[in-house]
């Protein structure tokens, strides 16, 4: 299972939101390139940035957004608003690993479709819920699908994975969100990526156990140092089985 550490941008500065709430933002003081850079000093094999003034609207980062995904030396999967073909192409020209769509397949599936089949292995699907509805809009919106019948409308779209959210999992109890995901897992034709369920050990334990899961974004945890990335990665590998020695 693949851990994609997770940087997010509001203002230039590394960012944690409650619930999407952009009002009330909670503020890291670090480096976001250098940040980056530490992610693949750790043995990260990709990271996720998610740039919340772009959802707005705004394209104050791109400058920086640019830096990172030249400076990270590993590939970017990069998500923000992305609601244009022209701004998904310009991103993957400036050589971003994965672009994120979230709001465009909803108004446009079949635009999607198209990208998903002219840039194999590059878009990923976002499917954020909240209380069993498909969000939309940096999760003001709700749309017309449940989750599962909305994985199911794409069919076999070449997607690069599908990001799946359970904007509810900023509860305690966690239980939930991991049942929702492993259960939209067995219904998705793309691997599934989890996010936002990640706050121990033990969470990327059960989850790299859960068919057609391939990875976990991991953010919020690794700015408050309740986990390390190291140890993350480490407990992401898979195991090694003792294979039988024959006389």
């Amino acid at each position: 299972m693949i851990i994609y550490p997770a940087i997010e941008l509001l203002g230039g500065h590394c960012v944690s939101l409650e619930k999407g709430r952009i009002e009330r933002p909670m503020i890291w003081h670090v480096d976001p390139v250098e940040k980056a850079r530490s992610f693949a000093e750790a043995g990260a094999e990709w990271m996720h940035l998610t740039d919340f003034d772009a959802v707005e609207g705004k394209a104050v980062n791109d400058e920086l957004v640019g830096e990172i995904i030249r400076a990270a030396g590993i590939p970017v999967q990069l998500s923000g608003g992305m609601r244009s073909r022209d701004r998904i192409e310009q991103w993957i020209d400036r050589g971003v690993g994965r672009i994120v769509v979230g709001t465009l397949a909803a108004r446009e599936p079949h635009l999607l479709r198209e990208l998903a089949e002219h840039h194999p292995d590059q878009i990923v699907l976002a499917v954020d819920v909240w209380r069993g509805q498909v969000m939309t809009e940096g999760w003001r919106e709700a749309g017309a699908f449940a989750p599962g019948d909305y994985i199911a409308a794409f069919g076999d779209t070449p997607f690069a994975a599908i990001v799946v959210t359970d904007i509810d999992s900023d509860l305690d109890e966690v239980d939930a969100s991991l049942g929702l995901i492993s259960g939209l897992a067995e219904l998705a034709r793309a691997p599934v990526i989890a996010k936002g369920v990640v706050r121990t050990i033990d969470d990327v334990a059960r989850l790299k156990y859960v068919p057609n899961i391939a990875g976990a974004v991991v953010g919020r945890a690794l700015f408050r140092r309740t986990l390390d990335l190291r140890e993350v990665l480490e407990a992401a590998r898979p195991v090694t089985e003792p294979a039988a020695e024959f006389l």
